[in-house]
């Protein structure tokens, strides 16, 4: 499936889609040392949720799309170096309102929870 939404991110940064399907997407990202919030390696939790606001955006896969609220947990650190893979699916619909549960995973052991409630607008949240 062809993504429509969010096409100027940058993989580095924010995962690369491995698969897109109707309300389902999976995105995976190699953390780099720059994201490193420490001399350790931990990864700083923002890039996790960039990985995972992305995936749920791709997951709805409209123009239009946007983060409205996020309820998330990180529940296991993770080392700048590690790949970590996104599933995103959407659960429900009601009108311009999606909501989108997307799990972070580092080797099969899930680090990052979350609902994202994402709206589909008329026209784009730039335009006036």
């Amino acid at each position: 499936m062809e993504i429509i939404t969010h096409q100027a991110i940058d993989p580095s940064l924010c995962g690369r889609a491995v698969q897109v399907d109707k309300g389902y997407s999976r995105v995976e990202l190699l953390t780099l040392p720059v994201m490193a919030a420490d001399a350790s390696g931990l990864v700083h939790g923002g890039f996790l949720f960039g990985l995972a606001d992305y995936a749920a955006m791709i997951a709805v896969n409209h123009p239009n799309v946007v983060l409205g609220a996020a309820d998330v947990k990180f529940l296991k650190p993770v080392r700048a170096d590690a790949t970590v893979v996104a599933e995103a699916r959407v659960e429900e619909v009601q009108g311009k309102k999606h909501w989108v549960a997307v799990s972070v995973a580092h080797k099969d052991e899930v680090i990052f929870q979350g609902m994202f409630t994402c709206f589909v607008l008329a026209k784009h949240v730039l335009d006036t």
